[in-house]
């Protein structure tokens, strides 16, 4: 009997121990095991649907891509609004043919990790915002210059191509997908906004798209 008592007393003591364990823990935390738990549910889901959108890819990978992918959704909207709202026809139109790039190797031959990834031949860093970085013929649309690309938005010369000579400019995308998917290749026309005097800075893309998509009175 007596070690009976000893076995149900020592339980006891143990469930005991751990309930004070588990008050301790969440006050001192202020988290409860349950707020846990439905953060890691979160997670779990999140690394769930970046990789069945995008298989084969590592979870950093996809998630960078689907933040990519919302950022182009909310940039389509805005184009289809600035074509919209703005009249274009006070702008001098030039007829060009359009292909899209990125920063990577298929486009640059360049990869991450080199020092020249992602920089443009004016230095600037390639960028796709309200105003994006584009590639033309520096004899036709100098370096700094602003374009109204319908479809696409605003893009600033600060790239240039041995491809891109005479009418034509080159878009900058985050992904390939992009490239493909919405764009292509166009013959398009384009409305210079402002003429570019030969230098861009990357302080002077940023205040372009600090001022905003009405302010187009550069």
């Amino acid at each position: 009997m007596s070690k009976r008592l000893k076995f149900y007393k020592n339980v006891l003591m143990t469930v005991l121990f751990i309930a004070a364990l588990y008050v301790t823990w969440t006050t001192l935390s202020q988290v409860p095991v349950n707020e846990l738990i439905g953060v890691e549910n979160d997670r779990i889901e999140e690394t769930r649907t970046a990789s069945s959108i995008h298989p084969g890819l590592g979870v950093a990978a996809a998630k960078t891509i689907q933040r990519a992918e919302t950022a182009s959704a909310s940039m389509g909207e805005t184009v289809t609004a600035l074509e919209k709202e703005i009249n274009w026809s006070q702008y001098p139109v030039e007829t060009v043919t359009a292909t899209g790039y990125t920063a990577n190797a298929e486009s640059t031959g360049k990869k991450p990790g080199d020092p020249a990834y992602g920089i443009t031949y004016s230095g600037v860093p390639v960028h796709r915002n309200v105003y994006s970085t584009i590639a033309a013929d520096p004899a036709l649309f100098p370096m700094g210059t602003v374009l109204f690309i319908p479809g696409y938005g605003y893009g600033v010369v600060t790239d240039t191509g041995s491809a891109i000579q005479g009418a034509k400019i080159d878009l900058y995308f985050d992904t390939t997908d992009q490239v493909y998917n919405e764009w292509g290749k166009k013959d398009v026309d384009v409305y210079i906004v402002q003429k570019g005097n030969g230098e861009i800075s990357e302080e002077e893309l940023a205040a372009l798209n600090d001022r905003g998509v009405h302010e187009v009175g550069l």
